[in-house]
C-alpha cells in the first residue's frame, strides 16, 4: 500500500534563493553534481540525478511553491511532491515537503533520500557560501 511522506527542513537561504536552487537546472547541477533537466513550465517533464528521478512539473509559485508528479514504473497511483517555502527569521527558509503515494517497497529509500540527496546537500550548498 502506498505511503505518504511529510517533513520540514530549514535551509540557510531566502525562499527566493531556495526556489531558484530547486528550479534552475544549472543551480541544481551545482548542488547535486549530476545532469539535470528542469523547467518552470507547467506540463514540462524533468529529470534529476541523471535520470534517477523523473516526472512532470505541475505547478509553480515563484519563491513559494513547487508541485511535481514523480513517476514510479508500473504504479497505478499518481505520486505528487509538493514543496512549500516559508520565510523564517535570519533569512532562512522552512521547507515543507509532502510526497504522496510512494510505493511501499520504495518508501524507506525515498524517505532517507529526501535527507541525504535532496535537502541535506541543498542546506550544505547554502551553508558553504
Amino acid at each position: 500500500m502506498p505511503k505518504d511522506f511529510k517533513k520540514y527542513y530549514i535551509i540557510p537561504a531566502t525562499p527566493e534563493e531556495v526556489y531558484i536552487a530547486l528550479t534552475n537546472p544549472l543551480t541544481i547541477e551545482l548542488w547535486t553534481g549530476d545532469v539535470t533537466i528542469m523547467s518552470t513550465e507547467p506540463g514540462s517533464e524533468f529529470s534529476l540525478w541523471d535520470g534517477s528521478i523523473v516526472g512532470k512539473n505541475l505547478e509553480f509559485e515563484e519563491g513559494k511553491k513547487i508541485v511535481q508528479q514523480w513517476y514510479f514504473e508500473g504504479e497505478p497511483d499518481t505520486s505528487i511532491v509538493t514543496i512549500k517555502l516559508h520565510p523564517t527569521k535570519n533569512n532562512s527558509t522552512s521547507v515543507e515537503v509532502r510526497h504522496t503515494n510512494i510505493p511501499d517497497k520504495e518508501y524507506d529509500d525515498f524517505a532517507s533520500g529526501w535527507d541525504e540527496y535532496y535537502f541535506g546537500p541543498l542546506a550544505d550548498f547554502f551553508a558553504d557560501e
